[in-house]
C-alpha cells in the first residue's frame, strides 16, 4: 500500500500537470488578474466584513500582493518545464488556514498551488529557513508574516514522474514496482571537525609536529629548529635536509607534504645559517590565498623575515621599478591564444634570438623594444616555434596573435607620445617577457639601492602552474649556491595557458635536464576513500600506476542528484546547519565550476541562514571556521575538513585532461568527508565511480 504522504504528492503532481497544459505552455499570467483581485478584496474590506472572515481575507491579501509584488520585479521567467515543474512542497497554516507552496526555477501562478522561483519569490525563504513543525515570522511583501511550517517535502520529478519523496516522515523512493520506504539514515557530514590545519591556529605539537589549535607556539627551550627527526618520514625528512646548495625537485600527490617540505627545508637551512631568514630569501606561490596560508605558517617554524610572494606581485614590484615609463594599469581580457603564445617557453629562445641578431645598448629601452618586437614579428615567432614547438601553434594563430600584439604597441606609442585619448595596459604575462628580456639584454637584475639581485634560497610551490619563464626569471635571481626548491604535482595542473605537464620538458626548459625529482607518495591529507577516489578520476593522467598510500579511512564518497539548484541548495543548507550545530569548529568549501554558480550557491545558503557563509571572490579566505563558497581554481594548496563539489556535471567537466585534473584538485581539497551534487547528468569519470 502506498503511503498516504506519496499518494498526496501523485495527486498533486497529477493536478499541477493538467493545469500547466490546459495552459498551453504560455508565460505566467499577466500581473491584470491578481490586480483585479486585490482591487475586489478591498473593495469588500471598505463593505465591512464579518470578524470571523476578516483574518482569512486579510491571508488572501498579503498572498496576492506577495506574487504581484514578484510578477513586478522578477526577470520575465521562462515557461514550466513540464518534466519537472517542481521540487520541493511546503504547506504553511497562518491563523488556522493552510496554504500550498510549490517551489521550482521559474514561477507560475496557479490556483491553490503556485509555483514560485525560488532564487527571488520571498515566499521561498520559509522553505529554506524553517523546517517542519517550526513557527515561522518573516516580512513578506512588506507585511510581517507568521505562523508554522506543517509540511516540508523535497521531490525528485524526472520526464513528468514522481520518482522521490524526502519528508521528515521518511524518504519513499519510486521502484519497480510501487515505492519503497527507505530504512537507512540519511546520509550526513561530520566526524571531521578541525582536522584541517589553519594557518591561524598552526602551532609546534609534540615532537615538532604542526597541528591546530588555539594555545599558541610552544617554543622548544633552545628557541631553534624544532626536533625535525620526529617530524615527518623518512623521505621528508631526506629533502628536508640536503645541502643548502643546489637544487631540490620535489613531485608528490595531493595531501603529501609538498609544501610542508618545502617550508621546513627553509627552517632548516635558516637553523644552520641565520642569514637565510632574511629578505634574501624568496617563497613563491600561486595564489594570495596561499600567500596568506604560507605567511602564517613560516613563523611557527622560527621564519620570520622571509618574503612570502605570488610571482605576480613580485614580478609587478620589479617591472614597475625598473620600467618605469610603462603603464601600470593591468588589463583584465586578453585573447587565451596571446596569454598562450606569452607564456609558452619557446618564447624565451624567440627573446635570445631577438637580443643575438639585434645590437643595442644594455638599457630598459632597448629591453622593452626587443620585448615588444617579438610579440609583433610574426615571421621570427613562427621560424623558432618551428623549430622548438612544432604544432603548438598554427601560422595562423601566430598572425593573428601578433596582429593583435601590434594594435597594442600602437596604443604604447600613442601614449608615449601624449595623446589623451591613449589607454595602454600590459597583461600580466608581460612581466616575465620585460623580465627577461632585461636579462639577457642588460643583465642581472638590479636590487634597490645597487648590485644584482641575488636571493639565498628560492622555493616555488605548486610549481606546476607556473610558466618555465616565469621559473627561469627567479633562477637567473639566485647567488651563487644556486639554492632552491621546486615543488609541485603535474596531476594539479588546471592552468589553461601557462605552466606544464611534463616534469622532463620543464626541467629542460630551465636547462636542468637530469635534475634529479624526489617523489612523495604517501597522502596524509586525505582518507583512503578520498584520495583513491580522486586518483581515479585522473584516469591515464596518473603520474604513478595504482592509487596513493594512505594512512587513515573515513566515510565514503557521495554522490547527490538533484533536478534543480534550488533543490541542491535546500538539502545541503539542512546538511551544513546540522553539521556547524554539531561541530562549530568545522571547515567547509563549497567548490562550483564557476562565479555564477558560486553567487547562486552562497546566495541560497545565507538565504537558509546557514551560520558564517562566506563567498570568496579573491581569495580572500578567512582560514576560520564556516562555509566558505568560492571556484575550484581558487582553493589550490588549501585544504578543509569538509569539501562539497557542486554542478560535478557533464556541461561543467567534460571528459577532457583539464576538466579531470580540476574534478582531482576540489576532490583532494578535502580531509575528512567529501561529498559531490549535479543537477545535470553527472560527469563520465564521476559516473564511473560513484553510483
Amino acid at each position: 500500500m502506498t503511503h498516504p504522504i506519496v499518494e498526496e504528492e501523485l495527486a498533486l503532481l497529477v493536478e499541477v500537470t493538467a493545469r500547466l497544459e490546459a495552459g498551453g505552455g504560455t508565460p505566467p499570467p499577466s500581473e491584470a488578474a491578481l490586480v483585479a483581485e486585490l482591487e475586489h478584496l478591498r473593495g469588500a474590506f471598505r463593505e465591512g466584513v464579518k470578524t470571523e472572515d476578516r483574518a482569512a481575507l486579510v491571508q488572501q491579501w498579503d498572498r496576492q500582493s506577495a506574487l504581484l509584488q514578484h510578477l513586478r520585479t522578477a526577470a520575465r521567467p521562462a515557461d514550466v518545464d513540464l518534466g519537472s515543474p517542481y521540487f520541493a512542497h511546503l504547506r504553511v497554516r497562518e491563523h488556522g488556514v493552510e496554504h500550498d507552496i510549490l517551489l521550482g526555477k521559474t514561477t507560475r501562478v496557479l490556483p491553490g498551488t503556485p509555483i514560485v522561483d525560488w532564487r527571488n519569490a520571498p515566499v521561498s525563504r520559509i522553505f529554506y529557513r524553517y523546517r517542519q513543525g517550526e513557527e515561522y515570522e518573516e516580512e513578506i511583501a512588506g507585511r510581517l508574516k507568521s505562523g508554522t511550517v506543517t509540511a516540508r517535502r523535497a521531490l525528485t520529478i524526472r520526464d513528468r514522474a514522481l520518482r522521490r519523496v524526502e519528508t521528515p516522515e521518511g524518504i519513499f523512493q519510486r521502484e519497480t514496482p510501487g515505492w519503497r520506504r527507505l530504512e537507512r539514515e540519511p546520509r550526513r557530514l561530520g566526524g571531521g571537525e578541525a582536522t584541517a590545519l589553519r594557518a591561524h591556529e598552526v602551532r609546534e605539537g609534540e615532537h615538532g609536529r604542526l597541528t591546530a589549535g588555539t594555545d599558541g607556539f610552544r617554543r622548544r627551550a633552545d628557541k631553534h629548529l624544532p626536533d625535525i627527526a620526529g617530524l615527518i618520514d623518512p623521505d621528508q625528512f631526506d629533502l628536508i635536509t640536503r645541502p643548502s646548495s643546489g637544487f631540490v625537485v620535489i613531485r608528490g600527490t595531493a595531501g603529501s607534504g609538498k609544501t610542508t617540505v618545502a617550508l621546513h627545508r627553509i627552517a632548516y637551512l635558516a637553523y644552520e645559517e641565520s642569514a637565510v631568514d632574511s629578505s634574501d630569501t624568496l617563497v613563491v606561490v600561486f595564489s594570495p590565498a596561499l600567500r596568506d596560508y604560507v605567511s602564517h605558517v613560516l613563523p611557527a617554524l622560527h621564519v620570520a623575515r622571509v618574503q612570502v610572494r605570488t610571482f605576480q606581485d613580485w614580478a609587478s614590484d620589479q617591472v614597475r621599478r625598473l620600467f618605469p615609463r610603462l603603464p601600470r594599469a593591468v588589463r583584465e581580457i586578453t585573447p587565451a591564444a596571446v596569454l598562450r603564445l606569452k607564456l609558452h617557453p619557446a618564447m624565451q629562445a624567440v627573446l635570445e634570438q631577438q637580443v643575438a641578431r639585434v645590437p643595442g645598448a644594455p638599457t630598459a629601452a632597448q629591453a622593452i623594444d626587443d620585448w615588444a618586437s617579438i610579440l609583433t614579428q610574426a615571421e621570427l615567432v613562427e621560424g623558432v616555434m618551428a623549430e622548438k614547438a612544432p604544432g603548438a601553434f598554427t601560422p595562423e594563430q601566430i598572425r593573428r596573435a601578433c596582429e593583435w600584439s601590434r594594435a597594442r604597441h600602437d596604443e604604447l606609442l600613442a601614449w608615449w607620445s601624449g595623446e589623451p585619448d591613449a589607454e595602454p595596459e600590459l597583461d600580466e604575462a608581460d612581466q616575465a617577457l620585460l623580465l627577461r628580456a632585461w636579462q639577457l639584454r642588460v643583465g642581472p637584475l638590479p636590487r634597490r639601492g645597487g648590485g644584482p639581485l641575488r636571493y639565498r634560497h628560492v622555493a616555488v610551490d605548486e610549481v606546476q602552474d607556473f610558466s618555465p619563464l616565469e621559473v627561469r626569471v627567479l633562477l637567473e635571481c639566485l647567488d651563487e649556491r644556486r639554492s632552491l626548491t621546486l615543488a609541485g604535482d603535474t596531476q594539479q595542473h588546471i592552468g589553461t595557458e601557462g605552466g606544464f605537464t611534463s616534469w622532463a620538458d620543464f626541467l629542460a626548459h630551465l636547462g636542468l635536464e637530469g635534475a634529479e625529482v624526489s617523489t612523495l607518495r604517501v597522502s596524509y591529507r586525505c582518507t583512503r576513500e578520498i584520495a583513491e577516489f580522486a586518483s581515479a578520476l585522473l584516469g591515464d593522467l596518473r603520474e604513478e600506476p595504482g592509487g596513493p598510500v594512505t594512512v587513515r579511512s573515513g566515510p565514503p564518497v557521495d554522490l547527490f542528484r538533484f533536478t534543480d539548484h534550488g533543490a541542491a541548495v535546500g538539502y545541503l543548507a539542512d546538511a551544513l546547519k546540522d553539521l556547524i550545530a554539531q561541530e562549530p569548529l568545522a571547515s567547509v568549501a563549497v567548490l562550483t565550476p564557476s562565479r555564477e554558480l558560486s553567487a547562486l550557491y552562497h546566495r541560497g545558503l545565507a538565504t537558509s541562514e546557514v551560520p558564517r557563509t562566506r563567498l570568496v571572490e579573491h581569495h580572500d579566505f578567512t582560514f576560520a571556521p564556516g562555509v566558505e563558497v568560492t571556484e575550484i581554481e581558487q582553493v589550490k594548496g588549501l585544504e578543509f575538513d569538509y569539501v562539497v563539489l557542486v554542478e560535478v556535471s557533464t556541461t561543467s567537466f567534460p571528459d577532457t585532461p583539464a576538466a579531470r585534473r580540476r574534478l582531482h584538485v576540489g576532490a583532494t581539497r578535502a580531509i575528512h568527508q567529501l561529498w559531490l551534487t549535479s543537477v545535470g547528468t553527472p560527469a563520465a569519470p564521476v559516473r564511473s565511480l560513484v553510483a
